[in-house]
């Protein structure tokens, strides 16, 4: 029986288990999204919680803290200075999971944890991704036109 028992152990021992959550907790803060399977974002969703709340303190002690949990000094900063801003007025729920199907080794749910109010950069994101490909793809055709210019010059000669 697995009565008081709270947590999720995910098939690992302890270490792996930690390293998996730090490497998750990390990930969601710099990113604002990650997709992992429903059972790790619902294990990660209490650690990112923490963290944002340590980041709304915004003390030098719970900066230390963040830095013990958290893998890069570039997710500290994150969560200082833009994430936990972002939820002042708000008393939890900062994290969104949504299903998006299932893993195809193993039949594994997938779902994206995200941080709520992040849609905004990640529209910018995906919206520089699109330029960059259009601006790529443009000049791969720049490119084929060239040739076939070229082409068409050493036929006719």
């Amino acid at each position: 029986m697995r009565h008081r028992n709270a947590g999720f152990k995910l098939g690992r021992n302890t270490s792996h288990r930690r390293a998996l959550l730090r490497n998750l907790v990390t990930s969601v803060l710099v990113e604002d999204r990650v997709e992992t399977t429903v059972a790790k974002a619902k294990a990660v969703r209490p650690h990112v919680e923490k963290m944002i709340t340590l980041g709304k303190k915004g003390d030098l002690h719970s900066r230390r803290q963040a830095l013990s949990f958290l893998q890069t000094d570039e997710a500290v900063t994150r969560l200082f200075d833009t994430v936990a801003p972002r939820y002042g007025d708000r008393n939890g729920g900062y994290l969104r999971i949504v299903r998006t199907g299932f893993q195809k080794g193993d039949g594994a749910e997938k779902a994206f944890i995200e941080l709520l109010g992040a849609e905004k950069q990640l529209d910018e994101k995906r919206q520089k991704r699109a330029d960059i490909k259009a601006k790529k793809r443009a000049e791969l055709e720049k490119q084929l036109e060239e040739q076939k210019k070229e082409e068409g010059g050493e036929e006719a000669a």
